[in-house]
């Protein structure tokens, strides 16, 4: 299959990327290659597409989804059978600081891409939504079928707007979408803003960590392999026409969480970084960040059913084997 994904050279994007390479997709990989951490980063995965795969079947772009005229021509130059966006502008304290970068990836640059799936023959759009939907919901394990009504960040805010932009096209235009709600996902060649990727890399270098709400939040991590073998195993089915208790609707559209379904606190966290790295980490406390939520958990009852999902790392495991990975490729 000839496969578009966008954001590329972000984390999710780069190992999905290998993946549908491996199997032998046709993959159109685009990316702005912004500098909302450092570029280099994003070099270094698309340096490892282009070392470990058939040239032949990957192409590169240096591109933004939210430039109209570029997708439009995108998807008229190219045939593609699915579509996977993965580009947005991430993180939810940075949306805080720089609204208008989300309004312009998320919303504007996801429009863009509907319009494209809208008037070509694309089969399925699964696109990347967030547990940051849930905002503050008191009912746990967060569940597909839960309202998500009270975001507490504009980035939230952008991803359920997603979801609804998407049900709108399902609707009007019978397109095929699948949102995916992930879960603090971490491992090798992960983000440099996360928590994970901060830690190891202080802790290693002897330097402090910023420890919020004195590591009493739960996070859902899931390791990028466990995504990887969910995302591909959605790709893969087109969703039916979905009856809904709350309205006449039912347009081929779905959404899932895709988590580890096993919340740690941070706490612990820290404890299987310490270990890994076989360092004490220097801890400065702080409280609580504004837009960050106590706790993630992620119900994935829906996709353990359609897709016998489960996901098979341990956080040790997974932390482990990002720690070597960074060990190798450190950053200064």
């Amino acid at each position: 299959m000839k496969v578009l994904v966008t954001g590329a050279a972000g984390f999710i994007g780069f190992h999905l990327t290998l993946a549908l390479l491996g199997r032998d997709d046709e993959v159109v990989g685009i990316d702005n290659l912004n500098d909302y951490y450092d570029p280099a980063l994003k070099s270094l995965r698309l340096d490892e597409i282009a070392h470990h795969v058939n040239h032949s079947n990957f192409e590169f772009i240096k591109a933004d989804i939210a430039d109209k005229s570029f997708i439009e021509k995108l998807f008229v130059d190219n045939s593609f059978d699915l579509v996977v966006n993965l580009a947005a502008q991430a993180g939810v304290r940075y949306s805080i600081e720089n609204p208008h970068a989300y309004v312009e990836s998320n919303l504007v640059g996801f429009v863009n891409i509907l319009e494209g799936c809208r008037h070509s023959n694309v089969k399925h759009l699964v696109y990347a939504s967030s547990s940051s939907v849930y905002g503050m919901n008191v009912k746990q394990p967060f569940s597909t079928e839960d309202r998500v009504d009270y975001p507490i960040s504009l980035y939230a805010a952008t991803k359920k707007s997603n979801e609804l932009m998407a049900h709108t096209y399902s609707h009007l235009y019978n397109i095929p979408t699948t949102g995916l709600r992930f879960f603090t996902v971490y491992g090798p060649y992960g983000r440099p803003d996360m928590a994970y990727f901060k830690f190891t890399k202080a802790i290693l270098n002897g330097d402090s960590i910023d420890v919020y709400n004195n590591g009493d939040m739960k996070r859902d991590f899931t390791y990028i392999d466990d995504i990887i073998e969910g995302v591909v195993r959605v790709i893969d089915r087109i969703p039916e026409p979905q009856a809904n208790k709350f309205t006449a609707a039912n347009p081929p559209y779905k959404i899932y969480n895709i988590g580890n379904n096993n919340p740690v606190t941070l706490r612990k966290f820290i404890r299987v970084i310490e270990d890994a790295c076989k360092v004490k980490a220097i801890e400065n406390l702080l409280p609580m960040q504004s837009g960050d939520v106590p706790t993630t958990y992620a119900d994935i009852s829906g996709l353990a059913k359609d897709f016998g999902f489960k996901p098979r790392t341990s956080i040790e495991q997974g932390i482990g084997s990002f720690v070597d990975w960074f060990k190798e490729n450190r950053p200064e």
